[in-house]
């Protein structure tokens, strides 16, 4: 590099550094998983800033996601067991012989991560969307955002669900999904026939003149078992509610009803088949949260679920991501007010329907809409060590655990097609139940080369089979906690966070709560040292 050159670029780090806001850690992104790093760091004694691109934080668990998805409950502890105690206390379902509340409402759980952050005496920072990265060999320097402000710190988090910083500052990553045999892999790549969300009658996919219906994509379903870089379903987590008082689910922009027609056919296929109006229950999960409220998911062979609608997120700019974001919102609300008020839906099933609006007191700024899409899964750090199939299924223990997963290998419809016959099919589901599994530390460390201070517990390394089951929000939580005492173990010591004592980080984490074996009798004990680590504040 010519020294005119290397001395601008040296003027201007040297000027970006001196206006750098300094930490002892930065942690990028609001979700759950990243609340709870930046707790567990503060409790550790370190200055943490928290940067949230949006205006709130929770991700999924304060963003619809109220129905948790824990698997074997008992696997869960420290930090994250903590949350799911305080909304315990919330509910007082000690009145029920409980300590803990697995269901909750996403205002309730916001709460409770302010609570949290602000106990242990966190900077929270809104609106702070990532513009760039600096760094100096495989150290960060600095990360700015759009807005201007700077941010330095000996150690940086990225706990985003896009791996947005991690990409940034160099460190490998994919997305998509593996072949079978890049990590011999029984479950990767495309997926063969498959008997759940899928069509269980026949449901032509073209219209009079053989054109392909809406929410049918061209081409087939592609060889089993092969890679490709296509991502499973997002769709917003919807809290309704049938109280009187609810807000009724208005008319999208852009609304057209044909674009449901491919639904439309699978309700009178399954109407004539059937015998009876399909239950409105058989076309979204539903499932009751407290106080007459509920989280809607996926269910079926056409729901919620917008699939195709996601493929191009992970490596979208933040402008394209918006659109994204958007188009789910239009697809989901179009959806259901298709179900409440089109002719070609059978009269019950529309006055089911429109029994239900959304909550008025969620979601309060944002026209009682989730806040968060549910990113199921985007970018995936490549790095010191990916988890793999086998890591759930037989290779369970650990030589640097930091806790345990065990909810099913879980992934959603990737595609919709016509299949030979020209009838609609759904491609990409995998629900495989696991073993309790330890999760290793090396799951969140990129490559040395790649850079010495960040961790990543959320868009961790992990191929497309392991990351649908480890990507559940208890476990994002589980994976933050570690990741917030590994980075204060790395500042003190001023090491790299690939080098840090995972011994030491095991014990400590196991001091707090936390759970690294499968022994269900351990979350009781987990419990008392939340207890009294709480009434000792």
């Amino acid at each position: 590099m010519p020294y005119l050159l290397r001395a601008a670029c040296l003027i201007f780090l040297l000027a970006a550094t001196a206006f750098a806001q300094f930490y002892d850690l930065v942690v990028y992104g609001g979700t759950a998983g990243g609340v709870i790093t930046a707790v567990a760091a503060a409790r550790e004694g370190l200055h943490v800033a928290l940067l949230e691109p949006g205006r709130h934080v929770g991700g999924m668990v304060s963003g619809g996601l109220g129905f948790t998805d824990y698997g074997r409950k008992e696997v869960i502890g420290g930090y994250a067991l903590e949350f799911y105690w305080r909304l315990g206390r919330y509910y007082n379902m000690s009145r029920y012989g409980q300590d803990l509340a697995w269901l909750h409402e996403p205002h309730v759980a916001e709460g409770i991560f302010h609570d949290m952050l602000s106990e242990a005496g966190v900077t929270v920072l809104y609106e702070q969307q990532l513009h760039s990265v600096a760094k100096n060999a495989a150290r960060i320097t600095s990360i700015t955002m759009e807005n201007g402000a700077v941010y330095s710190a000996p150690v940086f988090v990225d706990s985003t669900y896009e791996g947005d910083l991690m990409a940034q500052a160099g460190v490998h990553y994919t997305w998509g999904r593996e072949s079978a045999s890049q990590y011999g892999e029984s479950l990767a790549g495309v997926r063969g026939v498959t008997p759940f969300h899928q069509f269980t009658v026949d449901v032509p996919a073209f219209d009079a003149a053989h054109r392909l219906l809406p929410e049918v994509s061209p081409g087939d379903a592609g060889q089993t078992g092969s890679a490709d870089h296509l991502v499973q379903a997002y769709n917003f987590r919807l809290c309704l509610c049938d109280s009187a008082d609810h807000v009724p689910i208005e008319m999208p922009a852009g609304y057209q009803a044909p674009r449901y027609e491919l639904l439309a056919r699978l309700i009178a296929a399954r109407q004539a088949k059937e015998g009876a109006v399909p239950a409105l229950g058989t076309l979204m999960k539903i499932d009751r949260l407290p106080n007459g409220k509920t989280d809607i998911n996926n269910n079926g062979a056409f729901s919620t679920d917008f699939i195709g609608g996601s493929w191009d997120y992970p490596e979208a700019a933040p402008a394209q991501r918006r659109q994204i974001w958007q188009a789910h919102q239009n697809y989901q609300q179009g959806l259901l007010y298709f179900l409440a008020h089109d002719a070609r839906v059978p009269a019950a099933l529309r006055d089911e329907m429109n029994r239900w609006g959304l909550c008025r007191d969620e979601f309060t700024d944002n026209g009682h809409w989730p806040y968060q899409l549910y990113i199921r899964e985007a970018r995936r750090m490549l790095g010191v060590y990916v988890a793999r199939q086998a890591d759930l299924q037989t290779a369970l223990a650990k030589p640097d655990p930091i806790g345990m997963g065990s909810y099913n290998s879980d992934s959603h419809n990737v595609r919709r097609y016509a299949d030979v016959l020209g009838l609609a099919r759904n491609e990409g589901d995998m629900q495989v139940p696991v073993q309790p599994y330890q999760i290793p530390y090396r799951v969140m460390l990129p490559q040395g080369a790649d850079a010495v201070n960040l961790l990543v517990p959320v868009a961790f390394s992990a191929s497309h089979v392991a990351y649908s089951s480890m990507r559940m929000e208890p476990q994002y939580m589980i994976i933050g906690q570690a990741a917030g005492v590994a980075a204060a173990m790395a500042v003190r010591k001023k090491l790299a966070v690939q080098d840090i004592d995972t011994a030491a980080l095991s014990t400590q984490l196991e001091s707090q709560g936390a759970i690294l074996r499968y022994e269900p009798s351990r979350q009781q004990a987990a419990l008392q040292v939340i207890k009294k680590r709480t009434s000792s504040r």
